[in-house]
C-alpha cells in the first residue's frame, strides 16, 4: 500500500449539519500556499534540482502565525500566502518545521503585511481533544486549478499511533473523505474547531485520508518555542518482540495472566537498566498486552510507545517488567535528541568538499538511500552496517564519493565504482569530512593514497601537489564557484 503526500485537489461534497456562517467564518482563515521547491542533488551537491511549483493549503492559528505540512514548504527558495478571496500573494518564511511530523510553521515577511492579514482572518482553535471514532468532519482546503476553497465531508475510522517520517511516531487519524493530491496543510473541522490538519493518502485507494489531530500540532508548537525541533522524548536502541507465541511464553515461565512485550537483544553500550528476557508487562500505570498494545479507558487501542511522551520525567519513564517471575520496578531513559552517526538530511542540503576531480561528502540518510543503497551494503561499505548507531565522538561521520570523477587527465586508468566510502588517506583513517580537509591541508607527503572500504573500489594515488593544482582547473571547467561548503573551506583556508 503506497502512502503519498498530497499537494493538489481536494473534491467537493455535500456538507451536512453544518451552518453556512460557520463554514464562511472558517473559510476566512483558511490560505492558498505557493512554493518553489528546489530539491537537493546528492550527486551533485554544490547544486539543487531544478524548480518545481508546489501548491497546499495553510490555516491561520495564534501569534500571528500560519500552519501547514511540511512537505509544501520543506527546501522551498520561494513561499507565498495567498488569503481567501483575494489575488494578492505574500511573501513568507519557514519559522519552525518538523519534517518528521510533516508540520511547518509560517510568517509573513514584511510587518505591514502581517498586521494587515491578521486583522481580516481569524485564529482558528485547535481542539483539546481526539475525535471520536464515527465522528463526522470536514476538511477544507484549495484544490490545483481552480481558486475558490473546497470542503469536503467525511467519517473518522481509525487512530493509531503508527510511523510518521524520519523513524518518527505519533498519533494519525484516518478519515474516509475523498482526499486526492492537494490540499496538504488544510484544517480538518470538528465542531468549529480544528481537529487535525490534512497530510496525506493512499494511492490506488478510494476514500483514504489520513489527518494529523490536533494532539500532534500542539506538541510541534510547544517544542519549536525555542526556534528549534526536537520531537517527543523516544525509547532509542531497544528491541522488543511480541509475547503471543505459546513456546516463547512457556520458555519465559508466564502465567496466562502474565502480559507484555519481550526485551532482547540490548546493545553493548545499553544505558537501560532492562536485561535480555524482560517482560515489559506496564508502563505507568497502564497494562501491555502480549501485542504491545494498551486499551485506554475510552476504548482507544493504543501502541505501548505512545505513553513514552504522557509520561516521561526527566528523561525518565516508569515501568515494570517480570524477571524472572519476579515483578520490578524500573525506569527506562528516554531522550527528545540522539547523536545519530548516519542522520537525516532535514531542510537542508548535502555538504561536500572537491579535491581534485574528487567530491567528497558526509554521509546522510538521505544521501544513503539514493546514492548507494545496497551496493554499500553488499560490497563492504560498513555504512549500513552502522546506520542506526550513535556517534562514539563527536563530529564522526562516514566520508563517500558523491559522484563519479570529474573530467581531469589526473585520473588516468582509474575508475570509481558506484558511489565507495573513504577508509584512509596514507594510512591515516578518515573520521569525517573536517578530519579528510585536515589530512589534506596538513599532508607533507608527495604523494596522497586514498584507500576505501568497499572491496570494488581500486586504491587511488595520486601526486600531492598535481592534485591540489588540479582542484582549480575541475573548479572552472565545471563552473563550480566554490570548493566547498563554508565549515570545510574554513578548515582549509585556516
Amino acid at each position: 500500500m503506497r502512502v503519498w503526500m498530497m499537494t493538489g485537489l481536494i473534491c467537493v461534497m455535500t456538507l451536512s449539519g453544518w451552518a453556512a456562517d460557520e463554514t464562511a467564518e472558517v473559510r476566512d482563515s483558511v490560505v492558498k500556499i505557493f512554493a518553489t521547491y528546489r530539491g537537493p542533488d546528492f550527486a551533485r551537491p554544490w547544486t539543487k534540482q531544478a524548480p518545481q511549483e508546489l501548491s497546499g493549503t495553510g490555516f491561520v492559528i495564534a501569534g500571528d502565525r500560519i500552519l501547514t505540512n511540511a512537505h509544501v514548504v520543506e527546501l522551498s527558495t520561494r513561499i507565498y500566502v495567498q488569503p481567501p478571496n483575494s489575488a494578492d500573494k505574500l511573501r513568507a518564511e519557514v519559522i519552525g518545521i518538523s519534517q518528521e511530523m510533516d508540520l511547518a510553521l509560517l510568517e509573513l515577511k514584511k510587518v505591514s503585511d502581517r498586521e494587515e492579514f491578521h486583522a481580516n482572518h481569524p485564529v482558528l482553535e485547535l481542539s483539546d481533544a481526539l475525535p471520536k471514532i464515527g465522528a463526522t468532519v470536514q476538511a477544507i482546503g484549495y484544490p490545483v486549478g481552480g481558486e475558490q476553497v473546497s470542503i469536503t465531508e467525511g467519517v473518522v475510522s481509525r487512530i493509531e499511533y503508527t510511523e510518521y517520517n524520519m523513524d518518527a511516531r505519533g498519533l494519525r487519524v484516518q478519515v474516509d473523505a475523498a482526499l486526492n493530491h492537494g490540499n496538504s496543510g488544510g484544517p480538518v473541522i470538528l465542531d468549529g474547531k480544528v481537529c487535525g490538519v490534512v497530510f496525506s493518502g493512499v494511492e490506488y485507494a478510494e476514500n483514504i485520508g489520513y489527518v494529523i489531530p490536533a494532539e500532534e500540532v500542539k506538541m510541534f508548537l510547544r517544542d519549536i518555542e525555542d526556534g528549534e525541533y526536537d520531537g517527543p522524548p523516544r525509547l532509542h536502541e531497544a528491541r522488543f518482540q511480541t509475547c503471543e507465541n505459546d513456546a516463547l511464553r512457556a520458555f519465559l515461565g508466564l502465567s496466562r495472566e502474565q502480559t507484555g512485550i519481550v526485551y532482547t537483544r540490548p546493545p553493548e553500550d545499553s544505558k537501560q537498566p532492562l536485561v535480555e528476557w524482560d517482560l515489559l508487562d506496564r508502563i505507568g500505570e497502564y497494562d501491555i498486552d502480549n501485542a504491545g498494545m494498551v486499551t485506554r479507558d475510552d476504548g482507544l487501542r493504543l501502541h505501548w510507545r505512545y505513553f513514552i511522551r504522557e509520561l516521561a520525567e526527566d528523561g525518565m519513564v516508569p515501568v515494570t517488567v517480570i524477571r524472572d517471575g519476579e515483578s520490578i520496578d524500573l525506569e527506562i531513559v528516554v531522550t527528545s535528541h540522539r547523536d545519530e552517526l548516519v542522520p537525516f538530511i532535514g531542510n537542508a542540503y548535502p555538504e561536500y568538499f572537491i579535491a581534485g576531480p574528487m567530491i567528497f561528502t558526509p554521509v546522510r540518510r538521505e544521501h544513503f538511500m539514493n546514492l548507494y543503497l545496497g551496493y554499500g551494503i553488499i560490497d563492504g561499505s560498513p555504512v549500513g552496517l552502522h546506520i542506526n548507531e550513535e556517534r562514539k565522538m563527536p563530529g564522526q561521520e562516514y566520508v563517500v564519493l558523491a559522484a563519479t570523477f570529474l573530467p581531469h587527465a589526473i585520473t588516468k586508468g582509474y575508475e570509481v565504482f558506484g558511489n565507495p566510502t573513504l577508509k584512509s588517506v596514507n594510512g591515516i583513517d578518515i573520521d569525517s569530512v573536517s578530519h579528510l580537509v585536515e589530512v589534506l591541508r596538513d599532508n607533507e607527503e608527495e604523494t596522497l593514497m586514498f584507500e576505501f572500504f568497499d572491496r570494488s573500489q581500486e586504491s587511488l594515488i595520486f601526486d600531492a601537489e598535481e592534485l591540489l593544482e588540479s582542484t582549480e582547473e575541475v573548479l572552472e571547467d565545471n563552473s563550480i564557484r566554490r570548493q566547498g561548503s563554508d565549515r570545510f573551506l574554513k578548515i582549509w583556508e585556516n
